[in-house]
């Protein structure tokens, strides 16, 4: 009955959190890992030269590298909020960065190993500064 009640009647309840779910279901750890298959798909491609194996790597690899991005929007759509972002002005940049390197600029699209560790390095920076505002909490 309590549905039917004049809106101005209800009683509210405020809650507040940092992020959506409790603490603890965010990690760039799935990022990263996703991003280091990236980089072992792309050596085991430069070392071998039969292209059925090639083509199942690049669509493997591809996929991987979709996964790297979706973890990184979760991350950045997520868990980092405003005060996160002032603390941290480089942070959009990087973010920007580290999807484009996972996209078809770099991991979905390249197959030179140092892509793959350019984009390592970049989630590296963001597990970084993750684990930073993590202490802070």
């Amino acid at each position: 009955m309590r549905l039917f009640r004049p809106i101005a009647v209800r009683k509210t309840t405020v809650a507040f959190a940092h992020c959506d779910l409790p603490c603890g279901v965010y990690d760039p750890a799935q990022a990263r890992i996703e991003a280091e298959s990236v980089k072992a798909i792309m050596e085991k491609y430069a070392g071998n030269e039969d292209p059925v194996f090639r083509t199942r790597a690049l669509l493997i690899k591809e996929q991987r590298a979709e996964l790297v991005k979706h973890h990184l929007w979760v991350l950045w759509t997520d868990y980092f909020k405003p005060p996160h972002f002032e603390k941290y002005p480089q942070l959009h940049e990087l973010f920007n960065k580290a999807t484009k390197a996972a996209g078809a600029s770099g991991g979905k699209g390249d197959v030179d190993p140092a892509k793959g560790q350019e984009l390592l390095d970049l989630i590296a920076e963001i597990d970084t500064i993750f684990w930073e505002t993590k202490k802070a909490a």
